[in-house]
């Protein structure tokens, strides 16, 4: 039997259990479960506040997913905090003390529940968290290096149960911030951030942020190879960066038969080599050479926007007045009020009145998927 299609999506994912949970329960079970009951109470309106989904609850334990690694982490810390004020209330044998453990990952998707490698590290790296602390992959602390939002503690590599290879981890250090004198460099305690801390995403480093937020919206689910790298090609230092070079990765890494199977195409690897030198030669002629030879390859949408893009820097692209005159709201609007229609007739009529808008090679992407 064929295994059903299943919905992918990269997600920041938030694993979290009480430590010593077995023992508290033995020693009085009705008031570990009182104070459980008004922990999980704070635990779940501050994953709600930061934006996030609980996917999953067991017992002690509580798995929820975030579309930003920020938030992710901001909620843990701001739960960790809050558990701290409530324990201080209770006696000390009735405390009751959380782990957490965040990763960043693919996921897949079934009836709201979350499945996969990313799930696993999460709940790996809850068991590496002290009580009432945090520990988060190597790919969590690299979202946030420029991001300044905390002090890690480097783990090192760490062997884990049912994971193959080992993973690197760190701990927040809770409770302390780095002076900004200490935010880019290494120390023999850790690596040190600072932020203040608050339920937003990353600053960004491009004139219009509602832009770029609309149009990582519009492909953050995707399986679209394409579609990433018309991200990273526009947006190289963005505030998605990182989750969109991870979800091309993992895309870009599935064996080349499952490739094909998807794509239908048989020479994927090939087409693969092609594309990636006529990318990052910034010519015009490799980009045409790439579109004749694979008319309706993978990376086709994209080629043809930065070749044209290309041509309307060598022309000072005259058609860009109009839409600019008008101001990014409109075009904003009109994007979303069409982006999830799956009408190829919309998305021309998006790219008559834009041809060279910020959402054009999304537009052409979903032109040409509708016609295979």
């Amino acid at each position: 039997m064929e295994a059903p299609h299943l919905k992918r999506k990269l997600v920041a994912i938030l694993a979290a259990d009480v430590a010593g949970f077995s023992r508290h329960m033995e020693r009085n079970e009705s008031e570990t479960l009182a104070v459980l009951s008004n922990h999980r109470s704070i635990i779940d309106a501050s994953i709600a506040e930061y934006g996030g989904r609980i996917t999953g609850t067991a017992g002690d334990s509580v798995l929820a997913e975030f579309g930003s690694v920020v938030a992710a982490v901001n909620c843990a810390v701001q739960i960790q905090q809050l558990l701290v004020e409530e324990n201080s209330k209770l006696e000390e044998a009735s405390r009751l003390f959380l782990r957490i453990g965040i990763n960043v990952g693919d996921v897949m998707v079934k009836d709201g529940d979350i499945f996969g490698d990313g799930v696993n590290i999460a709940a790996r790296l809850e068991t590496l968290a002290e009580p009432g602390g945090i520990c988060v992959s190597r790919g969590v602390r690299d979202h946030l290096r420029k991001h300044r939002i905390v002090v890690f503690d480097d783990l090192g590599e760490q062997k884990v149960k049912n994971i193959a290879q080992p993973i690197r981890a760190f701990r927040v250090r809770m409770g302390e911030a780095p002076g900004a004198g200490d935010a880019d460099g290494d120390s023999e305690a850790g690596e040190e951030f600072a932020e203040d801390l608050g339920p937003s995403l990353p600053p960004s480093t491009i004139e219009d942020p509602e832009v770029e937020i609309a149009f990582w919206d519009s492909i953050k689910d995707s399986d679209n190879v394409a579609e990433f790298e018309v991200y990273l090609d526009r947006y190289p230092d963005g505030a998605f960066s990182a989750l969109a070079k991870t979800r091309r990765d993992a895309l870009l890494e599935e064996p080349p038969a499952q490739v094909a199977q998807r794509e239908g195409e048989e020479a994927v690897a090939v087409e693969l080599a092609f594309w990636e030198s006529a990318r990052d030669s910034g010519d015009c002629a490799e980009l045409e050479a790439y579109l004749e030879r694979y008319p309706s390859g993978e990376f086709v949408a994209l080629a043809r926007a930065r070749l044209e893009r290309l041509r309307s820097e060598e022309k000072n692209a005259e058609r860009n007045g109009s839409s600019s005159a008008e101001g990014p709201e409109v075009e904003l609007a009109f994007w979303d009020s069409i982006k999830d229609s799956g009408n190829p007739e919309m998305f021309r009529a998006y790219l008559e009145k834009y041809p060279n808008g910020n959402f054009a090679a999304l537009a052409r992407i979903n032109i040409d998927a509708s016609s295979q």
